[in-house]
């Protein structure tokens, strides 16, 4: 079977599938995108046509694109099942994808960087209020989340004794709001949580750093 990654390494919604793969030992061929070069190479026609998004990740699974990392994720869970992302209980499949999605649709729309360069570009803001906003954002996520994992306590995992998607999209995000400089003291139990995750072999051989196309 051909499985093919269309992916940028600083990209955490690439990384979320990255993960993923790692996670449930599935081999691929990465092939990167670069979003800045060439004015954004997610922007060229031949991309486009593969993935009329014109966004980072896509999957080729068995001949079938896939776009949307949180789609790539679920469609990865389903087709292979094993080792598993999501719990057996209903509630806590609930609890797993309202974390993931708090990450991937709330804090990562805002501030990816299409957004970043329209606040740069058309509306004239600087570098920094560019960052400021991401920051800003970050923090107001971040809040929500951090409550949730003290609410019961998580310090290694998300959710319960194992790694889930919750887990996939944190990680990434954390990575993002160290690059941007964000204060992390007020999310003791994020930080905690992404210490004991971040050095588990999915994340290590699908981290940033660790991809051919890494700068």
């Amino acid at each position: 079977m051909q499985r093919t990654l269309y992916t940028y390494f600083r990209s955490s919604a690439a990384w979320r599938v990255r993960a993923v793969l790692a996670w449930k030992g599935l081999d691929y061929q990465a092939i990167p995108v670069h979003l800045l070069r060439d004015g954004g190479q997610q922007r060229a026609a031949d991309y486009l046509a593969l993935n009329p998004q014109g966004l980072v990740p896509a999957l080729v699974d068995d001949g079938a694109v896939i776009a949307q990392s949180l789609a790539i994720c679920e469609y990865l869970e389903e087709r292979y099942p094993q080792p598993p992302l999501l719990p057996a209980d209903a509630l806590a499949r609930a609890r797993v994808r309202s974390l993931a999605m708090a990450v991937a649709c709330d804090i990562h729309p805002i501030c990816n960087l299409r957004v970043l360069q329209y606040l740069k570009g058309p509306l004239g803001h600087t570098g920094e209020e560019a960052d400021d906003w991401y920051r800003h954002w970050l923090a107001v996520g971040f809040e929500g989340i951090e409550a949730e994992l003290a609410r019961s306590g998580s310090t290694r995992y998300c959710v319960g004794d194992a790694l889930t998607l919750a887990d996939i999209c944190l990680v990434p995000q954390v990575f993002n709001a160290r690059r941007f400089k964000l204060d992390l003291t007020p999310y003791p139990h994020i930080v905690a949580v992404d210490a004991h995750l971040v050095n588990l072999p999915a994340f290590a051989v699908s981290h940033p750093s660790a991809q051919a196309d890494a700068e």
